[in-house]
């Protein structure tokens, strides 16, 4: 399809501790694999690949060309990155059959503002992502969500109340909550300073009552 991202890739013989060589060219080693192909080593250009990478997700399908190839449809499945600087160090791509349902991770996008939140709360998303599951060409980059339901603190919005396009699945449990306001923790803060302030004088009323007793002990 014509709004797929694209990326080009080399073939790659070098493996091992030799591929550093290719990461200081600025080049990406990678693998293309898929059920009934053999995997297929891989250098793809690294600054092309960080600029894919900021707008494709784990569900977003890109037209891979290999050396000029025919472009084949793969998924981003894996990325292997440096401990300290975060930079890819290797990437997976899955090469798939457009007839073939897949399972994949897809991020949850709450959208507007709650009006629990504009009460003083706090907006908490337990769950942000879920899978899906559906052919390649109508798996979704994301799921959007409206957060106005949230209109006080005991309201919750669920997994069952999620919109799916047609043909998509949710595998995940239809109860599980995927965003809420939590109410504000003002009056319990008040609470607990109260309490401190009644201990510290009960304490100091301890302090003086001994004091005296030991007054009258010495006269």
């Amino acid at each position: 399809m014509a709004d797929r991202p694209a990326l080009a890739a080399e073939r790659r013989t070098v493996t091992g501790k030799a591929v550093s060589r290719l990461r200081e060219d600025g080049r990406l080693p990678g693998v293309v694999f898929g059920h009934g192909t053999d995997s297929e080593p891989v250098s793809i250009d690294a600054h092309e690949f960080e600029q894919l990478r900021k707008h494709a997700g784990a569900s977003t399908l890109v037209d891979l060309k290999v050396e000029g190839g025919k472009a084949r449809p793969v998924l981003i499945s894996g990325i292997q990155v440096h401990p300290v600087n975060r930079r890819p160090l290797h990437v997976d791509l899955f090469a798939v059959r457009m007839t073939e349902e897949l399972t994949v991770e897809v991020q949850l996008v709450g959208t507007g503002v709650p009006a629990a939140v504009e009460n003083g709360g706090t907006l908490v998303h337990p769950t942000s992502s879920v899978k899906v599951r559906a052919l390649p060409a109508n798996l979704p980059d994301s799921l959007t969500y409206d957060l106005s339901p949230l209109v006080d603190f005991d309201t919750t919005i669920t997994v069952a109340d999620l919109v799916v396009p047609e043909g998509v699945t949710i595998q995940a449990d239809p109860a599980e909550v995927i965003a809420r306001v939590l109410a504000p923790r003002v009056e319990e803060a008040v609470t607990e300073a109260a309490e401190g302030e009644a201990a510290e004088g009960a304490a100091e009323g301890e302090s003086t009552e001994a004091a005296a007793e030991g007054e009258s002990a010495e006269g």
